[in-house]
């Protein structure tokens, strides 16, 4: 049988070498907006995610971690150069958010498009043989076939059913009643069965489940029922938070601020809504039409018989969109929220485009046939910056230390052994569109974390093995641990050439 594939491959002009002489296919499965406790087996008990659930039952689950940046074009940036976004100069989603007029600090210098001259995790597992491919959300502002793709299908999602966008009219097809997810999805299945005699990497990033948020409608209806049933309320479903980079408002002006839900008010005392509550049902159906994608890819894996043989890396870009995108008063239709707010980040502290864990912590979910402990589960450190030793190791080929500068591999937590990756950094000297926040960075070490504001100086301090809610600031407290860490992350700055705002002329 050997000898019959190796002449065929001859006669097609390609080398056709057995499974078992192949390096591992690999898929990752990057999934938008993803909160850290969207899914079932992260805690979810609203969302049905079976397909998600069953391959942390076959894989390792990593519980801590973690984005490189809690909006998603640095984040994507990392993953495929191995490098901080603050060392990238790519520190904000691409184009970006307009300064305000009410703001103090111009936004950082920064880089519009992923920057030239970096060699990309695609480009080298070209170079090794891959065919590769990118599918959804490149988002980086260039064509992904110059930075290591052979095939690219991406663009804007402006509605996710049929037409989505004018960039897919030609790239994805579609007819009446298409849903966007589905129809990537069999791009990711067409790529496979076309390369399933050569090795592959898969870049799918799929827009779901950033907004528009609109899911697919035989699933809709489903969880309206669902959210219909009773169940016990423990809380509030929206949360103010308040800037913490001065003087806080008091309870009292807080609880008045819930009734002036109004934009220039909130902006005056810069307070956001952050929802609490996994109750939306449009939400939770683009989450298991996402879900089904990753059953389909898997099932079409078996079926070609390259299940054993593929890496397959599940995991977000950022936290999850409990925060709107632009401000978003709560005192409307539950229809239009549904449309503003995606789902709850609890137990985590606030949301996308936040330096709280709501915004950076994400789901991670590693299959490794044959190689890992199946249903196991990892307190290891990782961050975006990490994929891409990690993916070199697991595939057999020489790691690029001068390029994937800021990763480590974590083989050896995939492997059930001890990973101490050291200290974990973050750095955006812009303002969000998720929140009033001022412009911030933040450094984990250990159980604790450090976030510093760029306006004023001010700090908090965490101890998440204690306060996985980050609601105990203990900087007045422990005074020695702060300047250790904030000594730690200026040192860091400074090694990245990290780019800091400027306060505006008169401010």
């Amino acid at each position: 049988m050997k000898s019959c594939l190796a002449a065929l491959g001859m006669l097609l002009g390609m080398t056709v070498l057995p499974l078992e002489a192949r390096p591992p296919n690999v898929i990752f499965f990057l999934v938008d907006d993803l909160g850290w406790s969207d899914l079932g087996c992260y805690g979810s008990r609203f969302h049905e995610t079976p397909h998600m659930d069953q391959l942390a039952r076959e894989g390792v689950r990593f519980d801590q971690a973690y984005a490189t940046c809690h909006v998603c074009s640095p984040s994507r940036a990392s993953i495929l150069t191995g490098k901080y976004p603050a060392r990238l100069d790519l520190t904000e989603w691409l184009g970006g958010r307009p300064e305000r007029p009410f703001e103090a600090l111009h936004s950082a210098q920064k880089q519009t498009a992923l920057p030239l001259g970096e060699k990309t995790l695609a480009e080298t597992l070209k170079g090794h043989g891959y065919a590769t491919a990118n599918y959804g959300k490149a988002h980086l502002n260039r064509d992904p076939r110059t930075y290591g793709f052979d095939e690219a299908i991406t663009g804007w999602v402006r509605s996710y059913y049929h037409p989505f966008s004018p960039q897919y009219e030609k790239s994805l097809p579609s007819q009446e009643g298409d849903y966007f997810t589905d129809r990537l999805t069999d791009a990711v299945i067409d790529f496979i069965e076309r390369k399933k005699d050569q090795p592959f990497f898969v870049h799918l990033e799929h827009f779901a489940v950033h907004d528009p948020i609109q899911g697919r409608k035989d699933l809709v209806a489903k969880y309206e029922a669902k959210r219909r049933a009773p169940s016990p309320s423990a809380g509030p479903t929206f949360l103010l938070e308040p800037n913490p980079d001065g003087p806080l408002p008091s309870p009292e002006a807080l609880k008045a601020l819930q009734t002036n839900d109004t934009l220039q008010a909130h902006q005056d005392q810069r307070v956001w809504w952050v929802k609490q509550v996994q109750d939306n049902a449009q939400f939770a159906a683009m989450l298991e039409a996402t879900d089904e994608s990753l059953g389909r890819i898997r099932a079409k894996l078996g079926e070609l018989g390259l299940a054993e043989n593929t890496i397959l890396i599940f995991t977000g870009d950022n936290g999850g969109m409990s925060a709107s995108n632009q401000y978003r008063g709560v005192h409307h239709p539950r229809e239009v929220l549904d449309r503003r707010f995606a789902s709850s980040n609890l137990p985590l502290r606030g949301a996308k485009g936040w330096n709280y864990e709501g915004g950076i912590r994400v789901p991670l979910i590693v299959h490794w046939p044959g190689r890992v402990k199946a249903g196991s589960t990892s307190q290891a450190m990782v961050i975006g910056t990490d994929f891409y030793p990690t993916l070199l190791e697991m595939t057999g080929h020489p790691l690029l230390p001068h390029q994937h500068v800021d990763g480590q591999s974590f083989v050896p937590a995939l492997l059930g052994q001890a990973h101490d990756r050291g200290a974990l950094f973050w750095h955006f000297p812009h303002y969000s569109n998720h929140g009033y926040q001022s412009p911030g960075g933040a450094i984990r070490l250990g159980d604790y974390k450090l976030l510093e504001y760029y306006e004023n100086e001010t700090v908090q301090l965490f101890n998440l093995k204690t306060d996985l809610g980050e609601q105990q600031d203990l900087s007045g407290l422990q005074p020695a641990m702060v300047e250790q860490l904030r000594s730690r992350l200026h040192a860091w700055r400074r090694e990245v050439d990290a780019k800091m705002p400027m306060p505006k002329q008169g401010s």
